[in-house]
């Protein structure tokens, strides 16, 4: 029997849960999985990728409508490809056992030792935008700290799902990786499995109710959930350089990405010269939205709310520039033009809400203090990216505007960072991974004191005598 026909026989709740028992059964009887195992299941998940990577381009690019197969090898193969790889290479030294210092006062010959040990079973709520790159990399986190995982796909993934569930079986056995298509109920009784870790990325309303249902188990989650990244762009830095860079990502994959650039500021001396940059850029990169280069939106629903995020800027007085030139909204293939959104004010969905799409909010300003202002008087972003050649101007608002994650002179590429973590923060997100942290992330870092044979606690008991009295009076003063 598959997988594919497997999933019909039993409610969702009940089918979950089944296969939560299995997996969970199988982690206690064999619950830390040694070095030449997690390699195993680190190599299995890149030949999976690898040798299948035609089909899951094609998969994804069905789902979409239209999907760049440039912008998915960029962003799904070759990103995911090099993480696992990186995992690989610094498995051992991050499975090490830790040595840890003991007060030899107080603890002579004792040894203090934090072992890295699995969490158990994980599972991972997974979204449309970046469906393998958001599924792989945490499950090479996963795997190298030598965990079992659950992996629920999005509905608006279904062709790929449907892929990974007929792949995963010739790579892993059921009860290490399982994916699941997201049917009616699915998602919902997900999160209320008793996971050992659930890690979500998505909006950030949904993701406060995984956390609400995660929080009925004391489940700890890793949250992902996106938000309005700002740019700013130094009066004194290449505009050009500056705004090719930005429109980079903003027509990587439609926009559809929850670290894109969702507003830029802009010195209000350069805002006609930035929106010509804008208009050569496009003009250059992606003159015809219909070419299979420019990704479609995912969804009819998407694209009225975009369509809808624009009507009503423009309703209540913004500038809206069409940077495709006369290029329309073509709601068969679900192609958006780009464009850009000025002068805008408080009421407009635009500045409320995260676009996510090709609609690029151009803010400008006079002093960095404006900017440090407008960004702390909204939720903490994902992301943010400052464009300056000088040094101390970015650390002004690296130090002065929390968000998960910065680029300096770019934008998204500390994502692709496997040394340095991801990770949101307050309503953009909570935990991390990628690398080193993700391995951390995934397991438990059990501490372990070893006591010595010998103890001089036992001097120290009860009842307390003239000597218990001086030996702590003198640990008192040595310790102040």
């Amino acid at each position: 029997m598959t997988v594919a026909q497997e999933t019909p026989t039993l409610d969702n709740a009940a089918m979950l849960n089944s296969h939560f028992q299995l997996q969970r059964t199988k982690y206690l009887a064999a619950p830390n999985p040694d070095y030449q195992q997690r390699k195993q299941d680190l190599q299995n998940l890149k030949r999976m990728l690898s040798e299948n990577m035609d089909a899951i381009i094609d998969a994804i690019s069905a789902d979409y409508g239209n999907r760049s197969r440039h912008e998915t090898q960029f962003a799904e193969i070759i990103a995911v490809t090099d993480g696992i790889n990186d995992a690989i290479k610094h498995l051992k030294g991050w499975m090490k056992v830790q040595k840890r210092h003991v007060d030899i006062m107080m603890f002579p010959g004792a040894k203090n030792r934090v072992i890295p040990q699995p969490l158990g079973v994980v599972g991972m709520i997974v979204p449309w935008n970046f469906p393998i790159n958001l599924s792989f990399m945490p499950l090479a986190s996963a795997f190298a700290a030598g965990n079992r995982a659950m992996v629920k796909m999005s509905e608006n993934s279904i062709n790929l799902t449907r892929l990974l569930m007929e792949l995963s079986p010739k790579y892993f056995p059921v009860d290490k990786l399982r994916f699941f298509e997201e049917t009616g109920g699915v998602g919902v009784e997900f999160s209320k499995i008793p996971f050992d870790l659930i890690v979500f990325t998505g909006s950030g309303q949904t993701g406060k109710s995984v956390m609400a249902s995660a929080a009925q188990n004391l489940t700890p989650v890793v949250l992902e959930l996106g938000g309005k990244a700002p740019a700013v762009i130094d009066p004194n830095y290449n505009l050009k350089k500056a705004t090719e860079r930005i429109m980079f990502v903003k027509q990587f994959n439609a926009g559809q990405i929850c670290t894109n650039v969702d507003y830029v500021f802009v010195h209000e001396s350069q805002r006609e010269e930035f929106i010509e940059h804008t208009r050569a850029y496009v003009a250059k990169h992606c003159p015809n939205i219909e070419h299979t280069d420019y990704t479609s939106v995912i969804d009819d629903r998407s694209m009225k709310r975009l369509a809808d995020t624009l009507a009503d800027a423009q309703e209540k007085g913004a500038t809206i520039v069409n940077l495709c030139g006369d290029q329309p909204i073509n709601y068969e293939s679900r192609k958006f033009p780009m464009h850009l959104v000025l002068d805008t004010t408080e009421e407009m969905t635009i500045r409320n809400r995260e676009t996510f799409g090709p609609l690029l909010m151009v803010q400008s300003y006079k002093e960095p203090q404006e900017v440090i202002d407008y960004v702390n008087s909204k939720d903490r972003p994902l992301a943010l990216y400052p464009f300056t050649n000088d040094r101390k101007l970015a650390d002004l608002y690296i130090e002065r505007i929390m968000s998960g994650g910065v680029t300096v002179n770019d934008a998204l590429l500390h994502v692709a960072q496997h040394d340095i973590p991801f990770g949101g923060v307050g309503p953009s997100g909570m935990g991390h991974y990628h690398g080193k942290e993700g391995f951390i992330t995934f397991s438990k870092l059990r501490p372990v004191f070893y006591q010595a044979g010998f103890s001089s606690l036992q001097f120290l008991r009860p009842p307390y005598g003239s000597f218990a009295t001086r030996m702590y009076n003198l640990l008192v003063k040595l310790k102040s």
